[in-house]
């Protein structure tokens, strides 16, 4: 079998980015912000009963020729291929997103990167609350970026916490530690996350996709934008207009009719979209 090669004009190309990417903290941005604002957070394949393949080969199909999304460890796969192909130090990283005040399983990818020295936390595969560049791996240290703040703190229990700043508010998200993470790490996350019957993602259909100073989210059939103070909330329709809205929204076209997919769960509002 060939081996995959990853294309980067293609990939390039994908996310709009027209720029020289090098190994320094410019081009990590660069690629970071250029991904993150161009390639949807979404979870459509599980309700079409294809799973989540993260083949490179697949993968790269997936997100990069074929145009669609997908939620943090095809994304973030995706990113750290892409990191590895443009000579990057990047690793893998796994966290436990926290519901509700309280940390789950790791079922979540990050990527850490190391440039001269220094250490720096990639994501790209969040939805609403993604950092919108790459972090600084310094505690208690608040960076702020087009509207969005976050820090990282040290847990007792679970190694460094990834939080959010909202309306004044430290919020958690996720925590991590840095132990190294191979490929069955992720396949047991990736399985978790898309066929636990509980999972967020095996009930509800979501989207998200970052606007300057905002978001465009979907929760089922609610969309929801939010630019600075402004939200704005509409109920979609059932059927062809509501495959319209992800192309219009997200840039999402699935090859399949809309009752091709399972149907979700009515599970009431949720705060993360």
């Amino acid at each position: 079998m060939k081996e995959f090669q990853f294309d980067q004009d293609a990939y390039l190309q994908r996310i709009g980015c027209v720029r020289e990417v090098n190994g320094t903290i410019e081009g990590l941005r660069g690629i970071h912000h250029a991904q993150l604002y161009t390639i949807p957070f979404e979870n459509f394949d599980i309700f079409l009963g294809r799973g989540i393949e993260l083949e490179p080969e697949k993968l790269f199909q997936k997100l990069v020729l074929q145009k669609r999304g997908g939620y943090c460890f095809e994304l973030n796969g995706l990113f750290l291929m892409a990191l590895q192909s443009f000579g990057f130090d990047a690793r893998a990283l796994l966290a436990r997103v926290y519901v509700d005040g309280e940390p789950r399983g790791r079922g979540h990818q990050i990527s850490l990167v190391t440039i001269e020295g220094k250490e720096w936390i990639a994501d790209v595969g969040f939805g609403r609350d993604n950092p919108r560049a790459p972090i600084p791996f310094v505690l208690n240290q608040p960076t702020t970026n087009d509207g969005h703040t976050v820090r990282l703190v040290k847990t007792q229990h679970y190694g460094t916490l990834f939080q959010v700043k909202n309306n004044g508010i430290w919020e958690d998200r996720y925590s991590f530690d840095l132990e190294y993470v191979c490929p069955a790490d992720i396949e047991y996350g990736n399985h978790f996350t898309s066929t636990f019957p509980k999972s967020l993602f095996v009930n509800a259909w979501v989207a998200a996709l970052p606007v300057k100073k905002g978001a465009i989210t979907l929760f089922n059939n609610r969309l929801k934008k939010t630019v600075g103070e402004k939200v704005t909330q509409t109920e979609l329709e059932e059927g062809q207009k509501y495959l319209e809205a992800l192309e219009d929204h997200f840039g999402i076209k699935l090859d399949a009719a809309y009752d091709d997919l399972r149907p979700f769960k009515d599970m009431g509002p949720n705060p993360s979209f």
